[in-house]
């Protein structure tokens, strides 16, 4: 077999497991019978809006925070799957996990690009509460055309860097 079929090959192959392994973790995270175990999202949702909130606070905004709504002066954000960051972490993780590396380097490359990620959507969520006082007018254009967009190409291009790092020997 020549290489480029081998890499053809390959290609196939990661794009059959993300596929699968995508499909795997959102069946996981919102099948009825596992959320009644264990909301993943609803957990991640809450921790996110918990410190989407704690980000806002110095600008005297924050009214208050009640499960999966932040509470500010003259709007309220209620952040769902999608806008929680969770989505852009599973896109980001199932590559990582669909491509040939080492363990290691995978393990090392979800535990940082969770923690890059989150802080990330953390500042993307408190400036989507800004932008929803500051530029109330705007701010669905913001959220939807902007913001959201933001999340995936954030988990693609730290995917990249992992990449990048991956390759090393």
């Amino acid at each position: 077999m020549n290489s480029a079929s081998r890499s053809d090959i390959s290609v196939w192959k990661f794009v059959l497991t993300y596929v699968v392994l995508m499909g795997i973790f959102l069946l996981a995270i919102s099948l009825k019978p596992v959320k009644e175990v264990l909301d993943i999202n609803g957990l991640y949702t809450e921790l996110i809006v918990y410190l989407s909130g704690k980000a806002l606070y110095p600008f005297g905004i924050v009214d208050g925070i009640q499960g999966s709504i932040i509470h500010l002066k003259g709007v309220s954000l209620d952040v769902k799957f999608g806008c929680n960051g969770l989505e852009a972490f599973l896109i980001y993780t199932v590559a990582i996990l669909a491509f040939p590396a080492p363990f290691k380097k995978k393990l090392i490359g979800i535990s940082v690009g969770f923690i890059v990620l989150q802080v990330l959507n953390v500042g993307r969520i408190a400036g989507l509460g800004l932008s929803g006082i500051y530029l109330k007018e705007y701010f669905h254009y913001i959220h939807i055309y902007v913001a959201q967009g933001i999340m995936i190409v954030l988990a693609l291009v730290t995917f990249l860097v992992w990449l990048n790092y991956a390759a090393e020997k």
